[in-house]
Formats: structure tokens, sequence, C-alpha cells
């Protein structure tokens, strides 16, 4: 086959390739454009036919409604507080253990480190019981420490701490250590700065994990005045009578800071992801 022949195969390989990724990316994207045109129209007309995909005019009515008639903005309060309190509090626990892992040597490290792997693979609802009658025994039901405490060791966070600061030398280690630096100035003037986009895409993975969590916080949230944003929002889904231009635009306006995060930290989070891939 000569170079002329297998040009216009490579062509049109790359345009079939090409047309049926844009094909899934419009088929993925078309949910979320629906989301936005929903939310600009009243109740009775968001499921209207043929269905609306130009904006409507009743968005700021019912973004109104939606904090005049519900307690959504102390939900958005409650939402950013817990999550950024989370976030960082979960990037200091899990950047210390993956610290532990990856450079200290210890007796049954590779045991718990194993163990840790495991927990990976289980399901949330496992540990649901367990940990709702701890909270109970506690006397922490509806409290804020009952979302933030229970996850702060996110075993994934922690491996991906771990898998990152492997890939530092021993030697640069070593040699800061001989130099007399300790381990807090190791941590902070070596480690740290070295695995900076590791660090942006867990707290990216922490901050969205308590965002969007559901099934905990129904459980041990009691009080509307506690609700996190998806609580919330469940709330507004009613037995007999629900009003979808409320529910729409409290669910477009809950997706508005995770896009602004992932925006401005994409690169980071990318570099992180391949950086906890290395192999030892």
């Amino acid at each position: 086959m000569t170079t002329l022949q297998a040009g216009p195969r490579r062509t049109g390989r790359s345009l079939v390739l090409t047309t049926a990724i844009a094909a899934g990316a419009v088929l993925m994207a078309l949910p979320f454009y629906w989301l936005i045109i929903a939310s600009t129209y009243p109740s009775n007309k968001v499921f209207s036919t043929p269905p609306n995909f130009v904006p409507g005019d009743a968005f700021w009515s019912n973004v109104t409604s939606l904090f005049n008639e519900t307690m959504f903005g102390r939900s958005v309060l409650n939402s950013v507080l817990v999550a950024s309190i989370y976030t960082v509090l979960g990037l200091i626990v899990c950047t210390a253990a993956g610290y532990a892992f990856a450079k200290f040597e210890f007796r049954g490290k590779n045991v718990m480190f194993g163990i840790l792997l495991v927990t990976l693979a289980l399901p949330s609802q496992v540990t649901l019981v367990p940990l709702f009658q701890i909270m109970v025994w506690l006397g922490w039901l509806d409290t804020y420490q009952a979302l933030i405490l229970p996850s702060l060791a996110l075993p994934f966070g922690v491996f991906l701490m771990r898998q990152a600061m492997s890939s530092i030398p021993d030697e640069l280690i070593q040699a800061a250590r001989v130099d007399g630096a300790g381990e807090f100035r190791l941590l902070f003037q070596i480690v740290i700065p070295t695995v900076r986009p590791a660090l942006a895409a867990l707290s990216i993975f922490l901050f969205l994990g308590m965002w969007n969590a559901f099934v905990f916080p129904l459980v041990v949230l009691r009080t509307p005045d506690a609700y996190t944003i998806p609580v919330a929002l469940a709330t507004l889904q009613g037995v007999s009578n629900t009003d979808y231009g409320q529910l729409l635009t409290g669910t477009m306006l809950s997706m508005l800071p995770i896009l602004i995060l992932f925006l401005f930290l994409q690169r980071q989070f990318v570099a992180g992801i391949l950086a906890g891939a290395v192999k030892q």
C-alpha cells in the first residue's frame, strides 16, 4: 500500500472517530442542556409537548420562589461549610497517611495498606447502619461532625497521595534529613510542593463527594436547618405535588460550584490523576 493510498484511509477513520465522539458528547450534554432550559420555565410548562429547547422567561421567578418559599439558601450555606471543612481536613489526613505509607517503614505497613485497598471495593451501604448506630451513641445526629468525621480518612485519597509521594526519590528525602530537616519541614517544603497536582485532584474528589452526598446526610440529618443541598432538593419532591420549576432550578444552581471548581483546576486534576498512577 502506497502512502497516497494510506492517507485517505487514515483520514476516513479519523473522520468516523471524530463523528462518533461528537455524537457521544452531544448525547451526554443533552440532559444537562434540557435541565438548564427547563429551569427557565414554570412548573406547568416543564414537561410540555414537544419539549422546550429554547430558554423561557421564568428563571428569576423560579429562583425567587426557591429561596423565599423554601430553606434552600440555608442548605447552600450548610453545603459550602460542610464541604469546605471536609475538604481541608481530608487533605490533611490523607496527605499525612499517604506520606507515612510512602516514605516510612513500620511493622504491618503492607497489611494495613492491603486492608485499605480492600475497603475501596466495599459499597457505602455496607457501613451505613454501623455508622448510624455510632452517631446515635455519640449523640451526633443532626450535626455537622456526623457528616465530616466518619469519612475523613478516605481510602482513595490515601491511596492517591501514597502513589503520588512514591514518585519522589528516596535519595532526596534522605539528603534533606542528613541536612537536618525534620519531618514537618520535609513534608511542607519538599513533599507537598512536589505533589501539588495530586492535592488539587484530591481536593476536587473530596469537595465533590461531600457536596453530592445524599444517603448518609438523609439518614443523620433530622431538621431542615441542617439539610445540605441534596437533602433539601429531595424534600422539594412531594408525594402528590412537586414544583418542578423550583426543583430543576435548585438542581441547576447546585451544579455551578462544581463546574467552576473543575474549570479552575482541570489541568491539576488530570496531572494529579496521572501522578497517582505511577508504579513502584
